[in-house]
């Protein structure tokens, strides 16, 4: 098999299969070490991965939002930290290239350094002071205008995959004006750093560290967009972090079902497996896990198979999808360790890392409360729309 753009997308799962399958070798390690798993990239770099999102009209695979989400659960199940990690460029490239919300050429330039090099994009928004972009704070990151440049000044926090960064996206507050841009910074320009504060008891392997820029110099070119205030657009892409938590939940289970199946104390005759239940938390995991897959990928093909107006509409579907699966997932990684009992609580045991690591998709965006309140608006408005049109209001 070639790369991923050279073979239909059975190959590619496959291929993917293949190549992620061997993530898990030194999972353990990097976790313990709070190391980056350089390997890993380069690996998803020779196979062509970070290039299959991009649009064919540049250069790119144009999968869809589908297979995307098929390849990112397959990394997640044998290596959390690194299919969240590149679920982030995955994404950002994709979604740039089917909006056109930046200027064409700098959107080129970044993807043909992905195509040829294996360049990797994040953004970076989060701020000590701040919390989450999601929430509404102006960063504290300044841009100031000097000449036909801007200067940044300013740390991110939170900024995934920073030890392998080629560009990142940061926001800040234009001290001219007060609105707030975003900036394509490139990572080998004079003044950036990365501070290696990261340790996390969860994703410990996804290198997100502090991002921090000392009066770095950009051109008025990288100034690629500006945050709005109000409703965001919805963002299919993001529903890489649900299926990357999904991924670890189906690793979990299948190292409950393994040991199940093996373990014989001298109690019983036969396995744990055999036992009722035994049986009825494994059943109950697999439930869950079925409703998460048919939720999450049938959210997906509904977003690949919608125009633009109808994706404007999906907001809560988007939501409601992160938010119950990344739930299930953390019910369902509790469930297998109740299978394995206290075992599971072992430093050498998988089952621990994977407790650990799905309870970071709690954190991710969208945040739980803020997905409910909007589904209760939405719930309001639509029933209050159809007693109106009933009534003839």
């Amino acid at each position: 098999m070639g790369t991923l753009q050279e073979i239909d997308m059975k190959e590619r799962l496959e291929l993917m299969e293949e190549t992620a399958s061997r993530f898990s070798d030194t999972s353990r390690e990097h976790d313990e070490n709070v190391t980056f798993p350089f390997e890993n990239f380069e690996a998803l770099k020779k196979i062509g991965y970070p290039q299959v999102t991009i649009p064919k009209e540049y250069g790119g695979g144009g999968i869809s939002l589908w297979e995307m989400l098929k390849h990112q659960e397959i990394i997640a199940k044998y290596d959390g930290a690194t299919a969240l990690s590149i679920g982030w460029h995955m994404g950002i490239i994709m979604d740039l290239g089917e909006k056109k919300s930046w200027d064409e050429e700098k959107y080129r330039k970044v993807a043909e350094d992905v195509i040829e090099n294996g360049a990797l994009i994040n953004n970076l928004a989060t701020e000590p002071a701040t919390g989450s972009p999601t929430r509404g704070g102006r960063p504290e990151t300044s841009a100031r205008k000097d000449g036909g440049k801007y200067i940044l000044n300013g740390k991110k926090t939170f900024a995934t995959l920073s030890p392998i960064l080629k560009y990142a996206v940061v926001s800040a507050t234009i001290e001219e004006t007060g609105e707030v841009g975003n900036f394509v910074v490139d990572t080998d320009l004079k003044g950036v750093h990365v501070d290696e504060t990261w340790n996390s008891v969860a994703m410990r392997a996804s290198g997100s560290h502090d991002f921090i820029m000392d009066d770095v110099e950009v051109e008025e070119e990288d100034l690629v967009s500006f945050r709005t205030p109000g409703r965001k657009s919805p963002a299919g892409w993001l529903l890489h972090i649900p299926v990357c938590y999904l991924g670890i939940a189906r690793a979990a289970q299948e190292a409950a079902v393994r040991f199940a199946s093996v373990y014989s104390p001298n109690s019983i005759k036969g396995t744990i497996s055999e036992l009722p239940n035994v049986q009825e938390k494994l059943g109950r995991i697999e439930l869950m896990l079925l409703e998460a897959e048919h939720f999450l990928y049938s959210v997906a093909r509904k977003w690949d198979e919608s125009d633009e107006d109808a994706r404007q509409q999906m907001g809560g579907e988007l939501g409601a999808v992160k938010t119950s699966i990344v739930n299930k997932a953390v019910e369902a990684v509790d469930l297998s360790m109740r299978v394995v009992g206290a075992k599971s609580l072992s430093a050498d045991n998988e089952l621990q890392r994977h407790y650990r690591n799905v309870r970071a998709g709690l954190h991710n965006p969208p945040m739980d409360d803020m997905v409910v309140i909007g589904l209760a608006k939405e719930s309001i408005e639509r029933i209050r729309d159809t007693e109106r049109e009933a009534s003839g209001i």
